[in-house]
């Protein structure tokens, strides 16, 4: 074994080559994206109501603003900043209006650790994002995910210009870590494990026998003739459906070439990993998306199928099996 301390030559270069094939999110020189239609996250300049900088006069010239108000349209999708750990609510008016709601991501700095001596630590963030519906106010979440909606600031403030006020948890200014955020690409694949990909399913849950067939992979298809290429993972018609991994959105996929009520879907080419998700409803069909981010709808399979248990239809672009990759989902 090579005894050596956390500070010699040799540690440096080790933890430096760790930091190039696995980038801790406080790596990133700078914050991804937080609001949908700013990919530079942009600052609210003045109106009639005030000034977004950080330090701009508040109450009167009596207070300085603490935080940075990022430009944001009511409603649009918000996304989280880096990856951390999530707590709320937030209540920053403390009136119960139609914006009094946030939530705070704390990240953490211990990433790496060699033999028995632990390399230095990176100093995580910290910080308070208000104004917004949080989709949740606890657990996990990776920088570039969704995180929520931003509420109806015109409600409160008509004529302002609508923003998400985000605020370090020390009061210090986030200004440098705000800009560019244009040159932030989505958080890299965490790990080979697909998330949940239908909400009401968190174990990624395979549909098994009906009078229209089975759901796993190589089950019989037409009269016997053919073998399933793919495995339907159980979801109500409707409900949310997420992206199992992050990657590329492509498609539309048209399954079943008819035009009917499901004959619709997306594939995701993302790092090691290629799939076809069939009849649901993508938000979009090109562009990136993330691990965990909201991919579309459940089509109403009931339309065309009644009483088969309705589901997704989940298939690798080399029309391997899925299988382990879903069953993977359980516990996330």
């Amino acid at each position: 074994t090579v005894e050596f301390s956390p500070f010699s030559s040799f540690a440096r270069k080790v933890f430096a080559k760790q930091l190039d094939a696995h980038p801790p999110q406080q790596q990133h020189r700078h914050w991804a994206q937080i609001c949908s239609g700013n990919p530079t996250n942009r600052i609210r300049g003045c109106d009639r109501y005030g000034c977004g900088q950080y330090g701009a006069d508040r109450h009167s010239g009596k207070g300085k603003h603490t935080g940075v108000d990022v430009i944001c349209a009511d409603g649009a999708t918000v996304y989280a900043p880096f990856s951390g750990q999530l707590s709320g609510p937030i209540r920053f008016f403390h009136n119960g209006n139609a914006i009094d709601n946030g939530v705070q991501i704390r990240g953490s700095g211990n990433w790496f650790f060699l033999t028995s001596h632990p390399l230095p630590s990176l100093p995580g963030y910290c910080v308070k994002l208000v104004c917004i519906h949080p989709i949740r106010y606890n657990g996990q979440i990776h920088r570039g995910q969704q995180l929520g909606r931003m509420l109806p600031m015109q409600k409160v403030f008509p004529g302002i210009i609508s923003h998400i006020h985000v605020e370090n948890c020390d009061h210090s200014d986030p200004t440098h870590l705000l800009t560019p955020g244009k040159i932030v690409p989505p958080f890299p694949q965490q790990d080979t494990r697909w998330a949940t990909v239908c909400s009401g399913n968190p174990t990624n849950e395979i549909r098994g026998c009906d009078k229209y067939g089975c759901g796993y992979y190589g089950a019989p298809r037409r009269n016997g003739k053919g073998k399933h290429t793919g495995v339907d993972v159980i979801c109500s018609d409707g409900a949310t459906v997420y992206a199992p991994f992050s990657g590329e959105l492509s498609g539309p996929i048209k399954f079943f070439h008819n035009g009917n009520a499901i004959d619709d879907g997306v594939q995701i080419k993302g790092s090691g990993f290629c799939v076809k998700l069939l009849c649901i409803h993508p938000i979009r069909y090109s562009g990136r998306i993330s691990k965990g981010q909201t991919l579309g709808r459940m089509l109403p399979m009931q339309r065309v199928f009644p009483g088969i248990t309705s589901h997704i239809h989940v298939e690798n672009c080399d029309r391997s099996d899925p299988t382990s990759n879903l069953e993977r989902g359980k516990g996330q």
